[in-house]
């Protein structure tokens, strides 16, 4: 089972590396964004709140465009279809992108953080930066499979767009670009059952020192298990269809 998820998860490293103009992009976006807009949203307190906010920010953004793409793109590659053929359970496929994503996602969040601390006056307890690395990496498995269901389902050409479709008006609704308390109440409302607004939510407790809600971690883990179950249904009408 290592060996075989080891294979995998280097396999997958592999071939997302050597597309460095589509990865490259996707981990460096973030950061210029937040360098653009976060940085000067405030001092202090604010300035923390932008850095985590951006940092969620980050891990959505490399599971959509890092992930979700390569999916679809995987979904009509002739090599991929011969990959399922092999002999092995299909979730170490699955496994092995949410570790690799881990890795592109830590690029991600390290590049905004640098900056925050070079434009900011933002720091943190060391306490605060393992709750917020915490908080990413439970983000990340949310992210990555939304990504992948949404790459599940979309096909290479149309994914960029749907993807964009998803993705930023989730990051609006988030909260990750306007603080929460800055929304109209109806989008506010609306912000509530989205999973960006329980990462961010999360995020914020955990550079505060205040308890994670209960009420946000189910969100995030039912939007987890949404979308694990449409990768599922789709990857059987995959297998159906090779079949």
């Amino acid at each position: 089972m290592i060996r075989h998820l080891s294979a995998e998860s280097a396999l997958t490293l592999r071939i997302l590396f050597r597309q460095p103009g589509f990865w490259i992009p996707t981990v460096l976006f973030p950061a210029m964004l937040y360098a653009f807009f976060g940085a000067n949203s405030g001092g202090r307190q604010w300035a923390a709140n932008a850095m985590a906010s951006f940092a969620v920010y980050a891990v959505l953004g490399v599971g959509f465009f890092q992930f979700g793409v390569s999916v679809a793109q995987d979904r009509e590659s002739p090599f991929a279809s011969w990959q399922r053929t092999l002999p092995g359970h299909a979730a170490y496929q699955w496994i092995s992108r949410i570790l690799a994503s881990l890795v592109f996602i830590a690029i991600a969040v390290v590049l905004v953080v640098l900056l925050a601390l070079l434009m900011t006056d933002t720091r943190l307890e060391a306490a605060a930066w393992l709750r917020l690395a915490f908080v990413c990496m439970i983000c990340s498995v949310t992210a990555t499979f939304m990504g992948i269901a949404l790459g599940s389902v979309s096909s290479a050409r149309a994914a960029v767009p749907v993807a964009n479709l998803v993705y930023l008006p989730l990051a609006y609704l988030g909260g990750l670009w306007v603080p929460p308390v800055a929304m109209p109440a109806a989008i506010n409302a609306i912000s509530q059952w989205t999973p960006t607004r329980a990462m961010g939510e999360l995020s914020w407790a955990a550079i505060n020192g205040t308890a994670w809600d209960a009420g946000y971690l189910s969100l995030l883990l039912g939007w987890t298990l949404a979308a694990a179950a449409v990768v599922i249904v789709a990857q059987k009408g995959i297998g159906t269809r090779g079949a």
